[in-house]
């Protein structure tokens, strides 16, 4: 029960609101979208909800483990270009500028760590890939839900990384975790910070935050931009289609990379999740030269077979003449890559 409940992280205190008061996003009480956004589940449709979401289940997961490619430490010597791998749905080791960054590190095995029902990871032995990555310079976090922040992937990680960038509120979930408040700084949107040569900016996104019943928006959530002299890469988060796309791509844009949410949809949540259409879109408002989609190929959150995000997002970019890439997981990705229809080859 005890271990239950650390997973839930840190609730908000007096001090963390007064904080928290200082962002023009927070309204007293909660942290807000730029745009009014709300989800279509109520009492009258929530059973239905839950009924879908148990049935079926399994036949809209894979078959069988997908696989992931060794990482090859070797690969990021760093040389100055921007590369990366993807350990599925949004846990990217990235390096630009000659920096590491690990984002989103969500590397454990179940995505519903206190839930009745356990959301298995398509791929087994993630978290083992925490021993073999290079020196990180920073890891980075977008917000606090169980299939971005994990517990266990935190704990590992703890011994090998001292410097942490987290959206506004964050902070309290990795210090009851065991990391040095001194290691963690905390940002709010188009909040910029310089490493060196590198600017990195925290950017709004279209979603929502909380671990448990009564933390509901209450740390902040967002995507990031990287910008050198020789790169620019962004990487969306999680979130609705909104107005920030075109915002982004007209402050920073265009950029050669963009990371771009795609999975977890569902008209009942369109404010906060994009369909494939809307991902493309979103790419080429923010100016992105090459779109690689994020955010599937992990887990069982919606009620769509875990193909048709990557499958339409493909479609929908080709029709739009939108580059894009799809690396397997823990292949060394870049944008000039040849990719394939890898998610072909299995059930």
């Amino acid at each position: 029960m005890k271990s239950l409940l650390k997973q839930l992280g840190a609730s908000v205190k007096k001090e963390h609101k007064e904080q928290y008061s200082r962002s023009k996003h927070w309204n007293g009480k909660v942290f807000e979208n730029l745009s009014k956004t709300e989800m279509d589940i109520n009492l009258k449709t929530l059973p239905g909800l839950i009924q879908e979401n148990f049935k079926g289940r399994k036949d809209r997961a894979p078959k069988e483990n997908l696989p992931m490619t060794p990482l090859d430490r070797n690969a990021f010597e760093k040389d100055g270009k921007t590369k990366f791998a993807w350990f599925g749905h949004s846990a990217v080791l990235l390096q630009t500028a000659n920096k590491n960054f690990l984002i989103d590190p969500m590397l454990g095995p179940d995505a519903s760590p206190i839930g009745p029902v356990r959301t298995k990871r398509y791929t087994a032995g993630s978290l083992g890939v925490i021993d073999y990555l290079p020196e990180i310079d920073a890891v980075l976090m977008t917000h606090d839900h169980y299939d971005h922040l994990d517990m266990a992937s935190i704990e590992l990680l703890a011994n090998k990384v001292s410097t942490w960038y987290v959206g506004l509120g964050i902070k309290r979930h990795l210090v009851k975790w065991g990391i040095p408040e001194e290691h963690i700084t905390e940002f709010d949107w188009w909040q910029e910070l310089e490493i060196d040569e590198l600017k990195i900016v925290y950017t709004p996104s279209r979603h929502f935050s909380g671990r448990g019943l009564v933390d509901r928006a209450q740390s902040l959530w967002g995507g990031w931009v990287f910008i050198s002299k020789e790169d620019k890469v962004y990487w969306s988060g999680d979130g609705g289609y909104d107005t920030h796309f075109k915002e982004i791509g007209e402050k920073f844009g265009p950029f050669s990379l963009g990371f771009m949410e795609c999975g977890q949809y569902n008209e009942l949540w369109r404010q906060i999740h994009m369909f494939p259409e809307e991902t493309v879109q979103a790419a080429l408002d923010a100016k992105v030269n090459v779109a690689m989609p994020v955010h599937w190929g992990g887990f069982t959150l919606a009620l769509h077979d875990w193909r048709d995000p990557i499958e339409q997002f493909s479609h929908y970019a080709k029709s739009a003449k939108l580059k894009y890439i799809t690396p397997k997981i823990g292949e060394l990705g870049h944008v000039d890559m040849a990719s394939e229809d890898w998610w072909e080859n299995y059930n």
